[in-house]
């Protein structure tokens, strides 16, 4: 099996892991997720053994350097984003104006930007997104720095 092979099952798994939550959640089942948390565990490390295409030179350094770099780059722009919608939310910033105060009628909320409990999914779905940014930079520096090419004289 490929590395970038491997990547990519790791990041399927986190899908699977992150619908089969949903679902415990819903359900009220928390065995289920746990049970499937344990044995995507095990089944990673059992894929992760039969990847062939381990070698660590400066070059592949380089593109695994490249990769988390630009992958925490772009992670955090999205995680800042989604958690600075999650804090107005929870803070309802317009209960707070002068205007909804003066206007409002008895017992009225403010509607909700994202419900509260969704924000959990959107954290672990961004988590997911991380697994799938770095595949996706480390395949692009992978051929940008010709990793795939063979050095053989």
């Amino acid at each position: 099996m490929k590395k970038n092979l491997f990547y990519l099952c790791f990041g399927v798994v986190a899908v699977i892991l992150l619908a089969l939550f949903w679902y415990s959640v819903e359900n009220f089942t928390p065995l289920y997720i746990t049970i499937a948390f344990v044995i995507s565990v095990v089944l990673l490390y059992l894929a992760y053994r039969r990847v062939d295409d381990f070698v660590e030179d400066e070059r592949s350094a380089r593109i695994t350097e490249k990769a988390a770099m630009r992958t925490l780059q772009v992670f955090w722009v999205c995680f800042c984003a989604f958690s600075i919608l999650a804090v107005t939310n929870l803070l309802d910033v317009s209960r707070l104006t002068r205007a909804f105060w003066m206007n409002r009628e008895p017992g009225v909320m403010a509607p909700e930007i994202v419900p509260l409990r969704m924000i959990g999914y959107f954290q672990l779905a961004l988590l997911c997104l991380m697994i799938f940014l770095y595949v996706a930079f480390r395949l692009y520096y992978a051929r940008k720095y010709g990793e795939y090419d063979t050095d053989e004289e």
